[in-house]
């Protein structure tokens, strides 16, 4: 019997959750904050977090604090700020299957939903807020894709997700969490993902429209504004989508999570490029040429010579010449310095990006990239084709992402707060309304 998804949303009990899911919710807790940690320094970030108290003070909807701020504002200005600051840097956990992400919107959305207004809340609760988010999010996402001609930002599907679980968490009934679904899609962002590809700015993957509009969405709800159906989530084109809810769990199969702050598409030719330079003993002087074969899309990153963070998020060919140089892509990488580093920059120039209609054929649930390297002396290096690792067929392990998460948080918070949030983040969910109520604040302090 098929489960309608408002009432999966508004019967789910932690009882009912598989423990991989609860063990991707941890995993995804964690390195959601490391993100944010980072992500607070950026312009980007700073600009949003000056907005939200100008134009989103807190009402008698409750107050929430700003993600790694502390400024008190309505949870419809928290979750706008903080969905724009983790997704400053793009390093957050994603779904392939979506080509988008749902923790940037969901974490701060929902964290700031739990400080306005349900202060109670223990982390056996929102880990029920958490995978209804999610697993409503994937499933919207899902849809959208086959449905519209367009390739909306993750703002567009997390935008139902959030109103869905924003409404349980207000205590909604199915039907005011049906509406709620319905309003979050209908006022949510249907921005033009490529846009920002072939323009990268602040605008980024809309989930900083998408979060808010999420939010509002739950309160109309509660107070019986109307908006049903969402065609995401209800109509005849995207059943198929739906009828394993309840059963499957995208949760588990479509979170991927990143070993590196750029775009996932870049990722297949990062890892290629470092396993290459490696077993073969290479300098980066050595390089003449990088040819890569990659998808139709992957090919509009290109960013040869990006001026700054925006830009490097959304490009193949500088952080692959930033592996080859530097052997690594992190935080240091994103530095004004390494943006105009010369010897990075003659590589990214030599990097080809080359349309490949078979790797588009295939690049569905995967994302596939084929490098081979052209050396001075006129060698060929050719690596076989990859998808990223990360993905549940190549998990990064749990040591890899807390080695990940301190790498980001730790230069920001300080290597004893940083430990004190993944202590409680890495097992949330048994913890009480008081140690829940820490691990937020510890969030939501000022960096």
């Amino acid at each position: 019997m098929v489960v309608r998804f408002d009432e999966f949303a508004a019967g789910l009990r932690y009882e009912d959750l598989p423990e991989q899911a609860l063990w991707t919710l941890r995993r995804s807790f964690l390195d959601t904050m490391g993100v944010a940690a980072i992500g607070a320094t950026t312009e980007l970030s700073g600009i949003a977090r000056r907005v939200a108290p100008m134009i989103f003070g807190a009402g008698t909807a409750g107050q929430a604090r700003l993600l790694m701020d502390g400024q008190p504002v309505s949870p419809v200005g928290a979750a706008m700020a903080g969905a724009f600051t983790v997704d400053s840097i793009d390093a957050h956990d994603g779904t392939t299957p979506c080509k988008g992400h749902a923790g940037s919107a969901i974490f701060p959305a929902m964290i700031a939903m739990a400080q306005a207004s349900a202060p109670d809340i223990d982390g056996k609760g929102f880990a029920e807020i958490l995978a209804t988010a999610y697993e409503l999010s994937y499933r919207a996402g899902l849809v959208q894709h086959a449905t519209c001609a367009d390739y909306h930002t993750s703002g567009a599907w997390t935008a139902v997700g959030v109103a869905a679980a924003g409404a349980k968490l207000l205590g909604g009934s199915a039907e005011q969490i049906r509406h709620a679904a319905g309003i979050g899609e209908y006022h949510g962002p249907r921005s033009q993902m490529m846009r920002c590809i072939d323009h990268p700015t602040m605008v980024r993957d809309g989930v900083g429209w998408g979060a808010p509009s999420g939010v509002t969405a739950a309160y109309l709800a509660r107070e019986g504004f109307t908006g049903a159906p969402a065609l995401t989530c209800e109509g005849e084109d995207g059943d198929a989508f739906w009828q394993d809810l309840g059963t499957g769990w995208r949760l588990i199969d479509h979170t991927h999570y990143k070993a590196y702050p750029c775009c996932r598409w870049a990722h297949p030719s990062l890892d290629s490029v470092r396993d290459m330079m490696q077993a073969h003993n290479l300098s980066h002087e050595q390089i003449e040429r990088v040819d890569i074969r990659t998808f139709h899309y992957a090919t509009r990153l290109a960013g040869h010579e990006p001026a700054n963070q925006d830009e490097f998020s959304y490009a193949i060919a500088f952080p692959v010449a930033a592996m080859i140089v530097r052997g690594q892509v992190g935080v240091d990488e994103l530095s004004p310095e390494a943006l105009r580093d010369p010897e990075i920059l003659r590589v990214s120039r030599a990097v080809q990006l080359i349309d490949d209609p078979e790797m588009t054929r295939i690049s569905t649930d995967k994302r596939w990239a084929q490098v081979t390297l052209v050396l001075k002396d006129g060698r060929q290096i050719e690596d076989d084709p990859r998808t990223p690792r990360g993905d549940a067929d190549l998990p990064l392990s749990n040591a890899e992402i807390l080695c990940k998460y301190h790498a980001l948080a730790d230069p920001v918070l300080g290597a004893e707060r940083a430990g004190q949030i993944a202590e409680l983040a890495l097992h949330f969910d048994s913890l009480n309304r008081d140690e829940f109520s820490r691990l937020l604040s510890l969030c939501c302090q000022p960096i």
